[in-house]
């Protein structure tokens, strides 16, 4: 057993992972969405305390048909067409309120 200390990650309800591949980046700037999506979850307060949601940039999910691509776990729900005013909705009804945007979803997980 190593005796080095365990890496530690703060709380968190859900968690979210945006493509920044390069074959989504050709439709779009998944750096600036990135960017966005943090200032979108800090403005909706889903940025700390018990609904904080943890984002992630994820490299190709081989999903680039309608990119950029974000999964939110661990609901299993696959989002696809993310410009920033469809990001918002994502961020308002699904990850702040609670209700998947259907017209946006491509797939889902396993036992969802």
């Amino acid at each position: 057993m190593s005796s080095e200390e365990k890496p530690s990650i703060g709380a968190y309800r859900r968690h979210v992972l945006l493509c920044t591949g390069p074959r989504c980046s050709a439709r779009s700037d998944p750096e600036a969405l990135f960017k966005q999506l943090g200032e979108m979850l800090g403005a909706a307060g889903l940025n700390r305390g018990d609904l904080r949601v943890k984002r992630t940039r994820s490299g190709c999910f081989a999903a680039c048909k309608g990119g950029p691509i974000m999964c939110v776990q661990p609901d299993g729900v696959w989002y696809y067409q993310l410009t920033p005013e469809n990001l918002q909705r994502v961020v308002e009804e699904h990850l702040r309120d609670g209700a998947v945007v259907e017209p946006l979803v491509f797939h889902r997980g396993p036992g969802v």
